[in-house]
């Protein structure tokens, strides 16, 4: 289907909401509907079992292993999502200005958090403002209005004095930042490997954590009790062992103890979903890892311990609503992607779709 002028009837199992299965549905006009078109001269029809376009909640478009790429190269990591049907990308943290993708209906809808900011020579070169906490606020402030309602922090990384990761920020900053933000009408978020950070960035009314790898008994109940979700980028996680390797001479501690957080990730995990923490859909992809890795890291939770239906949830119909974007309600946009085999009862499906619809055209 090349053009909106054609209707699309897509039949089998469409799965609306976790609960919610419908026979078929219709796409006119770029829209989702599900009355029968009276007068629909060309259609095309599509069977299988439908869900709303993947999310990637964690990812960054125009972002490579030593900063911004070309823009040619960000429609490259932009399409390499597409094709595994991932549609809505939750940018989290990037220096390149991708706002040309906006333009473009034929890659995935991208939902920008701005550039990371960083503690000064405390996060990877190239990708960051890099800051003292005294600017912090006027830094938030301008990554608010720069993204489409999301900040996104450095809360913790090596601390070369120590040797080990370290908190970037003091607990009265992140409040200011925090909740200047909130008076932007934006959400923050952070990447946090370490279990210092946490705290005082929950209880300075912090929104997502990203990775999430340190949390412990002590503040699983604290995330839960103020509703923080996190992403945990668990197909990330599994590269701690390469990269404590590589620190072992120099950085001994920290080497340590990116293998003990490796080491219990899928415990983690497993525990934060028990405790009712919302737990969503991210890559990290971009900087050193490819994009279109939804389905694996789908498969990863799975393998943590969380329930299929819910592994699902977490890059569809849950993290949709968490970051307000339509699914396949009436009306919405036609962004579905379509399987030969029910993806809830096997989340490998997810790996190879048989059809891409993004803004009702087929790809």
């Amino acid at each position: 289907m090349s053009d909106r002028s054609a209707v699309l009837h897509v039949k089998g199992r469409v799965l609306v909401g976790p609960d919610d299965a419908r026979d078929e549905l219709w796409v006119v006009g770029g829209k989702v509907t599900y009355d029968r078109p009276a007068t629909a001269r060309d259609v095309r029809t599509v069977e299988g079992w439908a869900l709303p376009g993947l999310v990637d909640a964690h990812c960054h478009v125009g972002l490579g292993p030593h900063g911004a790429v070309p823009d040619e190269e960000s429609e490259k990591q932009a399409l390499a999502d597409r094709e595994t049907g991932t549609l809505l990308l939750r940018d989290a943290g990037s220096p390149a200005d991708t706002r040309w993708v906006d333009d473009r209906e034929d890659l995935p809808k991208i939902i920008r958090a701005g550039r990371h900011i960083a503690r000064t020579r405390r996060y990877i070169r190239g990708f960051a403002h890099e800051i003292e906490p005294a600017d912090l606020v006027a830094y938030v402030a301008r990554e608010a209005r720069r993204g489409d309602g999301w900040v996104k922090l450095v809360g913790d990384w090596i601390d070369r004095a120590t040797g080990d990761l370290a908190a970037c920020w003091p607990r009265e900053a992140v409040e200011a930042a925090i909740a200047e933000a909130h008076r932007l009408g934006a959400r923050v978020t952070a990447h946090c490997f370490a279990e210092d950070s946490l705290r005082d960035l929950v209880e300075a009314g912090i929104d997502c954590v990203e990775h999430a790898t340190g949390l412990t008994e002590d503040t699983i109940p604290l995330f839960a009790e103020r509703g923080v979700a996190i992403v945990p980028t668990l197909v990330n996680i599994a590269t701690f062992p390469r990269l404590a390797a590589g620190g072992d001479d120099k950085f001994p501690r920290w080497s340590a103890h990116m293998r003990r957080l490796h080491e219990r990730r899928y415990d983690t995990v497993r525990a934060a979903y028990d405790a009712g923490i919302p737990v969503f859909v991210g890559t990290d992809a971009g900087g050193t890892l490819p994009h279109g890795l939804v389905a694996a890291e789908v498969a990863e939770l799975v393998t943590a311990g969380l329930p299929p239906v819910e592994a699902l949830s977490a890059t569809t119909w849950g993290a949709r609503a968490w970051l307000g974007r339509p699914g396949l309600e009436e009306g919405a946009p036609a962004d579905l992607v379509v399987y030969g085999q029910d993806p809830r009862a096997d989340v490998r499906v997810l790996a190879a779709p048989d059809r891409v619809v993004l803004n009702g055209r087929v790809h």
